[in-house]
């Protein structure tokens, strides 16, 4: 698996949050509702330099996550990695495919959830633009059943990749 297209994906939301948010910061005032109750009823406030800061320190962190996670592993000694038939997919010949699979695997991770965040993220500040008019609770619940049901199918995906070892050929 190639990493280099959650790579790009990646770059491609990073950029479109870049745009989007920057239009939005003007707008917004001074004082923003950050945090909602399960009802979309504002009940934290932050400044806006403050609230987009953290929305950087939260890229930061996919990125990390995403990224880095694989870069991590292989660094790590092989009694400290906890995957399924570790032996055999961290073998010295097997280990760069297991990296680079894991670099692209993590990679999808990060995108998956700065959707999530970019979604969060907006909702707040439509919330923020139009108190009057919020954007519907039911936007963010679809999006994180979405994002649930892609960590679900993520991580059947990923442990029954590894919970397998391949049967070597039998030579008659």
């Amino acid at each position: 698996m190639d990493s280099r297209l959650p790579k790009l994906i990646f770059v491609l939301l990073a950029l479109y949050a870049a745009v989007h948010f920057s239009d939005l910061y003007a707008q917004l005032p001074n004082v923003v509702a950050s945090h909602f109750n399960g009802r979309g009823a504002a009940n934290g406030w932050q400044t806006k330099q403050a609230f987009f800061t953290v929305f950087v320190g939260v890229t930061v962190l996919c990125v990390l996550l995403g990224f880095g996670m694989a870069s991590l592993i292989g660094a790590m000694p092989m009694r400290l990695i906890n995957l399924p038939n570790k032996q055999y997919w961290l073998a010295p010949e097997h280990r760069d495919e297991t990296l680079e699979w894991l670099k692209a695997y993590f990679g999808w991770f990060a995108c998956a959830l700065y959707v999530l965040m970019i979604v969060v993220y907006d909702y707040a500040a439509q919330s923020n633009l139009h108190p009057d008019h919020p954007p519907s609770v039911a936007r963010l619940i679809y999006t994180l059943v979405g994002f649930l049901a892609f960590v679900i199918v993520w991580l059947v995906r990923m442990f029954s990749r590894f919970s397998r070892v391949p049967e070597k050929p039998q030579l008659s």
